[in-house]
């Protein structure tokens, strides 16, 4: 069930666009309480889910290839390869440049699939807020996971929760192959009821995940990939206070965490935040 601060339990969404009514309407009649402060806060998870979702489809298209840290490679006129594999963005570049070269110019590029995920949220986020406001709030952007991503304020709850359009998931392959490492598992973005796009797997349902993690794992192997308890997405109560202009972030934003995580040990690391139960 939705909630908005002042008790308020339903929104008028006939004006809305339809994956936002989707999403609207599924988190509603699911029993978890999910409290906002206001409408605005609701709608701009809900524009920022979408764009996640229509994110991954345009990386899907992009021509950018799937790789390992180790063969990763970049634009080196917007980023700059480290060592570990990921892309540290040049100070001479807006941000918003950099990100969108990522998909108009994507054969420039290959990377694992965490780097697929902060890629797809930082275009999301990008597409969400516009340009202005994005090259205001990401001024040394820095592509490698989303596990040591802190711009996002990403969250993540470890243990069985419901999930949703633009949540972030990770299928495990426990039995990989040590000579195909970076297929141990496969973070994906959820676009819908059965349907997630993992970059170097594409756009497919968990049984097409599962299989072709399978595919790579020792020989002999009778141990199947399977899809974590495990959520992860973007702190949206930050990111919508930090891009309406008010500066600084409210330390309301700065300390948000959903309702479902309530009763639960919480650890910040950083930028991010994990949940346990």
């Amino acid at each position: 069930m939705i909630v908005i601060a002042d008790g308020q339990t339903s929104v008028d969404i006939s004006g809305w666009e339809p994956p936002e009514r989707d999403i609207y309407e599924e988190k509603h009649r699911d029993p978890t309480t999910y409290q906002y402060d206001s409408e605005g806060a609701l709608r701009f998870e809900l524009r920022l889910r979408t764009a996640i979702v229509q994110a991954a489809k345009d990386m899907q298209h992009s021509a950018a290839s799937f790789s390992s840290f180790k063969k990763s490679r970049c634009n080196a006129a917007y980023w700059t390869r480290t060592e570990s594999g990921g892309f540290q963005m040049r100070q001479d570049v807006r941000s918003a440049a950099a990100i969108r070269d990522i998909f108009s110019n994507g054969r420039a590029y290959a990377f694992e699939c965490a780097t697929a995920i902060i890629i797809v949220l930082y275009k999301a986020v990008l597409e969400t807020i516009g340009d202005q406001k994005f090259n205001r709030l990401f001024t040394n952007l820095y592509l490698y996971s989303w596990e040591v991503d802190s711009d996002l304020r990403l969250i993540t709850i470890a243990e069985k929760m419901p999930t949703y359009s633009g949540d972030i998931l990770y299928f495990k392959n426990p039995d990989v192959d040590p000579e195909w490492m970076e297929w141990q598992g496969e973070n994906v973005v959820k676009l819908g009821s059965d349907s997630y796009f993992g970059h170097g797997i594409g756009i497919t349902n968990a049984a097409g995940i599962i299989a072709k993690l399978n595919k790579h794992r020792k020989p002999g192997s009778t141990e199947s990939a399977y899809l974590i308890d495990q959520v992860t997405y973007p702190n949206y109560v930050y990111l919508y206070e930090a891009a309406s202009s008010r500066v600084p972030v409210s330390q309301t934003a700065l300390a948000w965490l959903p309702s479902e995580a309530r009763g639960r040990i919480v650890v910040r690391i950083g930028g991010r935040t994990a949940i346990y139960a």
